[in-house]
């Protein structure tokens, strides 16, 4: 873990000088933005992608790997893959080096620089939001779930289109995205339930569906695995490692439950707001759902930046006077968690070739 809290400490500085020396566009007297400095901010984003890049371990790294080291990609091998951009990236990268570690850096890389400049993008505070981004898990799970993780980064660079509007745009991303996991293809009908004013009837019916649906998983779970059981997730219906742990699942509401209360003002704050809690809320729903079965909770990794987000933003909603204990008691309870999780829960260890 020496190398993850080195990480920590590193771009959590840097993130805070971007922001320190940071941009104020005004226009007619209003605050328009808050750019951070772009050189801090690049400077952390290139912790992120060493870090992650020159591991060769954690989660399902090693699997990689090894398929790197054993499979010839031919096209006639790319052609049959359901996930063709990931085949297709594979085969190029080993035009050029035999090295697994191409691929490792490659995908850490993308994801990273991806995932930082949308947080840069539409964060309030941005070391918060980098400072969550790791301590909330979510960077440790780019590296278990890398496919997955790799199509979330591109996905979130729709966000602008799912903002503005532009359905075909984001349609677009979103099967590119799929290419490389299947899975991405949910966020397309999501699309319209994300853009109506935050905490109306249809996004509370989501979470009230989600706790039925934990009530009567059992039933649930036989009708949907029935139906992926002659797809490639069919193979989920034999996953057994029990549902996820409660304590995940309330660090994940507390941030909502703030929004709720504070909607008004973080409404005016941020007009865009309602799309990142909506998105937040579905998040949440498969938090809720994953109680009943661990499997689930993956697809939180496409909705998890968007709480992310939110929790830079949900600082400002409280008095002026309060914001500062606010953001001190969001840095110290994440640090405990991230401790809680990674150290007590999981105990990561972290290995590489490069970093001593």
């Amino acid at each position: 873990m020496t190398i993850l809290w080195i990480n920590l400490a590193i771009v959590f500085l840097f993130s805070l000088f971007s922001r320190y020396f940071s941009k104020t566009l005004v226009l007619n007297g209003s605050l328009v933005q808050i750019k951070p400095n772009k050189l801090f901010a690049f400077c952390a984003m290139i912790s992120f992608v060493l870090v992650s890049g020159l591991r060769n371990n954690i989660g399902d790294t090693p699997f990689y790997i090894h398929t790197y080291n054993i499979t010839d990609f031919t096209w006639e091998l790319v052609k049959s893959q359901d996930e063709i951009g990931f085949a297709v990236l594979q085969m190029i990268l080993k035009r050029y080096s035999t090295d697994p570690q191409i691929l490792i850096f490659t995908t850490a890389l993308i994801t990273n620089v991806l995932i930082i400049i949308g947080l840069y993008k539409y964060s309030r505070l941005f070391e918060l939001s980098v400072y969550v981004y790791i301590t909330g898990g979510l960077f440790i799970v780019t590296m278990n779930g890398i496919r997955q993780c790799l199509a979330t980064a591109i996905i979130f660079t729709a966000t602008k289109y799912l903002i503005e509007g532009n359905w075909f745009r984001y349609l677009l991303v979103a099967i590119f995205a799929s290419l490389f996991h299947q899975s991405a293809l949910i966020l397309i009908p999501i699309y319209f339930l994300v853009r109506y004013k935050a905490w109306s009837k249809a996004t509370l019916l989501l979470l009230l569906s989600s706790i039925i649906i934990v009530l009567g998983f059992n039933q649930f779970s036989k009708l949907l695995f029935s139906a992926l059981e002659n797809s490639q997730y069919g193979v989920y219906s034999q996953f057994n490692e029990g549902g996820a742990n409660i304590i995940r699942v309330i660090v994940f509401a507390i941030p909502l439950v703030i929004a709720f209360f504070g909607r008004d003002k973080l409404r005016e704050l941020y007009p865009e707001s309602d799309i990142f809690v909506n998105m937040a809320i579905i998040g949440l729903m498969f938090m809720i759902i994953s109680m009943g079965n661990w499997i689930f909770a993956r697809f939180n990794i496409y909705f998890e930046l968007y709480q992310i987000i939110l929790i830079s933003w949900i600082v400002k909603v409280f008095r002026k006077k309060d914001q500062k204990i606010v953001y001190y008691a969001i840095l110290l309870c994440y640090f405990a968690y991230y401790f809680y999780e990674s150290v007590l829960n999981l105990n990561i260890i972290y290995k590489s070739n490069y970093l001593g």
